[in-house]
């Protein structure tokens, strides 16, 4: 039975952490230290923590703030692991542990597509309707290593939290089979002039105006259920469909006012809005938010 160290921090990388499980012994596992969550700052352990603490306490964790500790090095030598396996981990690996075991990371892209941090998000921001994950030869650079397999998925219409659970899925299949045939696989390399980059998501990439519906729909898919999509004046949409992309006159106009909805005009597009939350206050459908306002059709938003 070959031996792993994995190493991965959110649900994406549970679920294949899940998956290897069945598969393979999993000597330790690296994953970021615990963060200060919500109002109240309670200290939690990331996703691959909870679980592993849960169904696998028996197996070491390793929550390092630096992978470049030698004594951290020395302990992962000594576990002497067959495969070092990695899933939206967080850190870059330094080339001592780089050379230990191969690497191989499961990335949610057809690389060379959305290297680096947000590539589901990326790909939902982009409109495209067809992503999808590989495995990856690790090298020093960021997500620059061979590719080892790839598997293609339609996400069209699809919110980010989806693509996340679909995508985990589908990773922890391709990690046990690349695992599996991995001397019979021919690393490929990337094509570099193909090559795109996507940041770190930040709050403020929610920020929306009423300029353009479909790029204003396409942030509520890729930024569901974080950061969420706002107005400058804090208003949230937390649902909406696209109704059309027709230029209009005024934006921000009520175009009418449907049973639980209503249309809200764009420069470019209308919007349906289903449901929006004021800032402190609850979440409400569409209707009864302009009930509350005495907005009607032909009124103003804002």
């Amino acid at each position: 039975m070959k031996k792993l160290v994995f190493m991965g921090t959110p649900a994406y990388a549970t679920r294949i952490l899940q998956e290897l499980l069945r598969y393979f012994e999993i000597l330790a596992l690296f994953t970021q230290p615990d963060k200060a969550v919500g109002r109240k700052q309670i200290l939690t352990p990331s996703d691959t923590k909870a679980f592993l603490q849960k169904n696998a306490p028996q197996i070491p964790i390793f929550t390092p703030k630096s992978l470049k500790d030698e004594e951290l090095f020395e302990n992962l030598k000594a576990l002497k692991p067959d495969f070092i396996v990695v899933a939206a981990y967080g850190k870059i690996l330094p080339q001592n542990i780089l050379d230990l075991a191969p690497c191989i990371n499961l990335h949610a892209s057809l690389l060379p597509k959305y290297r680096g941090a947000s590539p589901i998000q990326s790909a939902i921001l982009n409109g495209d309707e067809i992503s999808g994950v590989c495995s990856m030869l690790m090298d020093a650079g960021l997500d620059t290593g061979a590719i080892l397999q790839s598997v293609e998925h339609n996400i069209k219409g699809k919110k980010a939290d989806e693509v996340f659970e679909l995508f985990g899925e589908l990773a922890a299949s391709l990690a046990v089979e690349t695992l599996r045939h991995f001397s019979q696989i021919t690393p490929q390399k990337q094509d570099e002039s193909k090559v795109s980059i996507c940041k770190k998501i930040k709050k403020e990439d929610g920020l929306v105006d009423l300029s353009d519906a479909k790029k204003l729909y396409r942030k509520f898919l890729a930024f569901y259920p974080w950061p969420g999509i706002f107005l400058e004046n804090g208003l949230k949409f937390l649902d909406i469909e696209l109704y059309d992309e027709k230029e209009n006159e005024k934006e921000g106009l009520i175009l009418a006012v449907e049973k639980e909805n209503f249309l809200l005009a764009c420069k470019k597009g209308t919007l349906r809005i289903k449901a929006l939350q004021e800032s402190g206050k609850k979440p409400l459908n569409g209707r009864t938010f302009l009930n509350g306002k005495r907005l009607k059709s032909a009124d103003y938003l804002y």
